[in-house]
């Protein structure tokens, strides 16, 4: 059974699906275009005949040979991964890369149908060589078998099909991945790929390889080599690894043989990286700080504007952020099973719907019972938390006690190295950048717009306002509708960082409140100051404090500062001061 707010949004995207289908109807895929241009080009060419010969041979070559690493023997899995290997075939790396890693959990040998299959879910899966989706009723599957000889082939394969790939994208990835990983057996694969690498991030990522495997072995003049190397390129991952020419036994001798120039430049640099390492983690911390800051921001945004103008204390703003975070999910899967091909924007329509969603909700709410109430904020606290109560009882009937997980598009996963060893996710880059628009927006709303002028009025003097022919009721509407709309907007963000449950808006809401109250009530820059300040600092006091106790030292500090300045860090000014 639907609820309202599901039927609201299938509403909604159903009256823009013939938009979005027509968009998939007339887009081809990358695929489709190669397939398009190669069958022109066979039909062209005089040669065609060769062309065509040389293609099916391949592929059959192709197909037995991941049958044969799907049931063969161990034996028949070498001669198949050295098959795979002649071919360079890329689309044998995932099936490659799980097994070498034994992570056989999401892939499963068909005996039956001598098939490789990813797998899905409980009941879909993918057709590891035709990229087919399929339903794994009735079918008996198995892990895939290798040994220790076999596993150790199939990375060397991996690793030279990577390095050897036409993609720059594909080599860097494999280089990166053999600085963790490489033992001596890779020595040659890596200087021969350095000796013909084009592309400078994957030639740095190889040099770091050779160094980490030089720095394991005796020869000084490489070692030091492989340690001017490392500390050039600020490889923080690689500092233990000349931490251990540096480390000693009980009786303080040296667990590894060097020579003193070795030893020298050993500690020089790791001084130099320990320094390194400090400040990269600074920033790292003043990044993600930034990014909590944000979440809190566009929490907190909607409940200034609303605290601010009408005096509630909103116990149920939360949950207009869970409201959106669910919508989310809800456009999810209405793009999984109505547009799969047009999956990869569901994000960017779930941002509307969710505004639209959230803002009509807290509208009633406004009209339905807080009007009612002003004047009384004791009252507007029981009441709006009963109200949140009421909402999550309804998701939990709606969608489920459990935790619901809302994809990241491809668009999103993953993460850009900005600082040698330092990744940000992109969900979390994109958050302090949504921010900033939203910021953006409501400041020129609320400054520029008549809606702004009108609400700056009520909130300095209402009677006045009343007064000059203000509808203060119908501002008083649509403001509650912006914050709740900006919750809701703010939920579908946090979609993509933390799971969606039905207690998300209660573990963000006293936050918010810290957050108004530290910048000052009503007050836009008091709460973008209050939002990034509390964001920062959490983040930099977790490494010192512990995750446990940050929470407390953050209240005690807020308790000592509202001490000091009782009306925030932006205290109202002129006749909203006095009112």
């Amino acid at each position: 059974m639907k609820t309202t707010m599901q039927v609201f949004v299938c509403a909604l995207l159903i009256s823009a699906a013939p938009v979005w289908a027509q968009v998939t109807e007339t887009e081809q895929t990358p695929a489709a275009v190669t397939a398009s241009q190669s069958q022109t080009a066979v039909t062209t060419d005089t040669g065609g005949d060769t062309s065509e010969t040389n293609q099916a041979a391949a592929k059959s070559a192709f197909e037995s040979a991941m049958e044969a690493l799907a049931v063969g023997g161990y034996s028949n899995k070498k001669k198949a991964i050295d098959k795979l290997l002649e071919l360079g075939d890329e689309r044998a790396l995932p099936v490659m890369v799980e097994m070498a890693d034994r992570q056989t959990q999401h892939i499963k040998v068909d005996k039956k149908g001598k098939r490789l299959i990813f797998v899905l879910s409980d009941s879909e899966g993918v057709d590891a060589v035709s990229g087919a989706k399929l339903s794994l009723q009735g079918l008996s599957l198995s892990k895939p078998r290798v040994n220790n000889s076999v596993v150790s082939r199939l990375k060397r394969a991996v690793a030279q099909i990577q390095l050897g790939s036409s993609k720059p994208r594909v080599r860097r990835a494999g280089a990166k991945k053999l600085v963790e990983k490489a033992d001596d057996s890779f020595y040659d694969i890596l200087s021969d790929s350095l000796g013909k690498e084009t592309d400078g991030q994957t030639q740095a990522y190889l040099r770091l390889a050779l160094a980490k495997l030089d720095l394991g072995g005796s020869d000084d003049a490489k070692r030091l080599a492989a340690i001017k190397t490392i500390e050039s390129t600020a490889a923080i991952g690689l500092m233990a690894e000349i931490k251990k020419l540096l480390e000693k036994d009980k009786d303080g001798n040296f667990l590894v043989q060097a020579g003193d120039p070795v030893r020298q430049a050993a500690e020089a640099a790791m001084i130099n990286l320990e320094s390194r390492s400090f400040w990269y983690s600074r920033v790292r911390d003043l990044i993600f700080g930034l990014s909590l800051g944000s979440i809190l921001l566009l929490m907190a945004l909607g409940l200034a504007i609303s605290f601010g103008l009408m005096g509630v204390i909103n116990m149920a703003h939360g949950e207009m952020l869970m409201l959106g975070a669910y919508t989310a999910y809800t456009v999810q899967e209405f793009f999984r099973s109505a547009m799969p091909g047009a999956f990869e924007f569901y994000l960017l329509a779930a941002l509307p719907v969710a505004f639209v969603v959230t803002a009509a909700i807290g509208m009633a709410l406004e009209r339905g019972v807080i009007r009612h109430l002003y004047g009384r904020p004791l009252d507007t606290l029981l009441v709006t938390w009963g109200i949140s109560l009421i909402i999550i009882q309804l998701v939990r009937l709606s969608y489920g006690a459990a935790n619901v997980t809302v994809e990241n598009p491809t668009w999103l996963k993953g993460g850009a190295e900005l600082l040698p060893g330092q990744i940000f996710p992109y969900a979390r880059l994109m958050a302090i950048g949504f921010a900033i628009a939203i910021v953006s927006l409501v400041w020129y709303l609320l400054s520029r717009t008549s809606l702004g002028l009108k609400v700056r009025a009520v909130q300095q003097n209402r009677g006045m306002a009343a007064c000059m022919g203000i509808n203060t009721t119908a501002v008083d509407m649509w403001t509650f509708g912006l914050g709740a709309g900006i919750a809701g907007m703010g939920g579908v963000v946090l979609s993509q960082i933390l799971l969606v449950g039905p207690n998300l808006g209660q573990s963000l809401i006293i936050d918010s409140f810290m957050v108004v109250v530290t910048g000052g009530v009503g007050n836009i820059a008091g709460t973008i100051a209050g939002a990034y300040g509390l964001g920062v600092l959490d983040k930099f006091l977790e490494p010192v404090v512990g995750l446990a106790m940050v929470k407390v030292c953050i209240l005690v500090l807020i308790i000592l500062f509202i001490q000091w300045r009782p009306e925030g860090m932006f205290p109202p000014k002129g006749r909203a001061g006095e009112t």
